[in-house]
């Protein structure tokens, strides 16, 4: 018989848990800025109704396989049929390469909260601050090893201890921190533009691409085909209600993307009139934009403190669970303690870390498929081998195991309402409509088509 696997204390603390691995980055960073460059109101649109179909289905189902299985996603996919045993390799393969380019957005996190605690929140608003200290080889990487380290102090006190009083505790504050940021935004001069923008579906905006952003920001903002959900789904009572969860967990998710593109998106109205340019930005629109305006404002930077410890928390809840799932996949592969896991994940997550934090310094010059490192790693998991896994995913459990196996496991607790919408989303929907956007995605990222 083996070692008892440790889990979450009740329902509550794994909604907050796995709500912090979704809520993240991909929230805070990631979801403004596309939702900027791809048309507001249209891309919000398109994400809310990928959420509530296939996001929802996607999350049961993973939740499901954790909990039926009681193991992390290299071997749970294999425990309910040895033949599909591969697709656990492949889903694991997703957070090795996510976690180390986002702890590099971790560090940048943590000296802009540095930044602001020791007052220099001014200076941090003049133009080219941003690319100065990115293209910088050593101080990135400082910030980058100083992330790591609280990522990995917080995993290796396990999960009661680590991840769900830690989760517990952050949730709460990130959510009125948010709130409150996104309050003040939206009542500055210029606002209401932005407030239009971000709402309003403009549909002469809409475009194949507007979908196929929406479904990775999915993927990645809810931690669906990462692993992440089956690992955390293996920790869950069986009283607890699978699908509650799940909404819980959405909402949470959604709520919080919905609000961080509130804080940003009008801020680009505010201070530049809604400048096209600025709102095609990219990755770097967070960084730039909140300092200038938070210059122009009482208690600025204040303001700019609070903001980026709540970005830094929402990072390192999301970078746990990342951490946790390859620490969690290993030690079921191997059998090793968990400290010493601890520290060859972080020793391979720094190694991996490296390039690209030096792609926007020495090594920008080096281009993969004329992308930098950091963004080469996030189109291959993110649009590339996640949407493969959440299609396999599919296939596996409405034609392989048959969606009664994971029906039985979700009923446990309490009935399945959606049981039947849930099977024609996981056998006839989903699993040939994410191959569509597959197949667009990888056709106009190699060029030959434009869409």
């Amino acid at each position: 018989m083996g070692k008892k696997r440790s889990g979450f204390t009740g329902g509550l603390g794994f909604v907050f848990a796995t709500a912090g691995s979704a809520v993240g980055l991909g929230n805070l960073w990631r979801f403004p800025y596309l939702a900027a460059k791809y048309g507001g109101g249209i891309f919000l649109l398109c994400y809310i109704i990928l959420a509530m179909t296939f996001g929802l289905a996607l999350m049961i189902t993973e939740i499901a396989i954790g909990r039926k299985t009681g193991k992390s996603a290299i071997e749970a996919y294999g425990a309910l049929n040895k033949k599909w045993d591969f697709l656990g390799k492949i889903s694991s393969v997703v957070p090795m390469i996510i976690l180390p380019y986002y702890c590099v957005i971790g560090g940048w996190v943590i000296k802009y909260f540095f930044v602001f605690v020791t007052g220099q929140g001014h200076a941090a608003a003049g133009e080219g601050y941003f690319e100065g200290f990115i293209s910088q080889a050593t101080e990135p990487i400082v910030w980058l090893l100083i992330y790591i380290a609280f990522t990995a102090v917080v995993v290796m006190l396990g999960v009661e201890k680590g991840i769900e009083k830690f989760s517990k505790v952050l949730m709460p504050v990130l959510v009125v921190l948010s709130i409150g940021i996104a309050i003040y935004t939206v009542t500055l001069d210029g606002a209401g533009a932005g407030v239009k923008y971000y709402f309003m579906p403009d549909f002469s905006k809409f475009s194949v691409m507007t979908v196929l952003a929406a479904l990775g920001q999915l993927f990645y903002s809810m931690s669906i085909s990462m692993g992440i959900l089956i690992t955390y789904g293996s920790y869950m009572p069986k009283e607890t209600s699978i699908e509650k969860s799940a909404h819980q967990i959405e909402i949470f998710d959604s709520g919080i993307a919905i609000i961080a593109g509130l804080m940003i998106v009008p801020s680009v109205f505010v201070f530049t009139g809604g400048d096209e340019a600025m709102l095609q930005k990219g990755a770097g629109l967070m960084f730039e934009m909140l300092p200038k305006i938070f210059d122009t404002i009482p208690l600025g930077n204040v303001i700019g403190v609070i903001f980026f410890l709540l970005v830094f928390f929402a990072a390192l809840t999301s970078s746990i669970s990342l951490m946790e799932t390859v620490v969690s996949i290993i030690q079921d592969k191997f059998g090793l303690k968990r400290k010493t896991v601890c520290l060859i994940v972080v020793a391979g997550c720094i190694l991996l870390a490296l390039p690209s934090s030096l792609g926007y310094g020495i090594w920008d010059s080096v281009k993969i498929f004329g992308l930098s490192f950091l963004d080469f790693f996030d189109f291959v998991s993110n649009s590339v081998i996640m949407p493969i896994v959440a299609i396999l995913t599919c296939i596996f459990v409405g034609y392989v195991i048959k969606p009664k196996t994971l029906i039985d496991e979700i009923a446990i607790s309490k009935k399945f309402k959606s049981e039947k919408l849930y099977i024609v989303i996981i056998k006839y929907i989903a699993p040939f409509c994410i191959l569509a956007i597959l197949i667009s995605s990888v056709l106009n990222s190699l060029g030959v088509i434009d869409i």
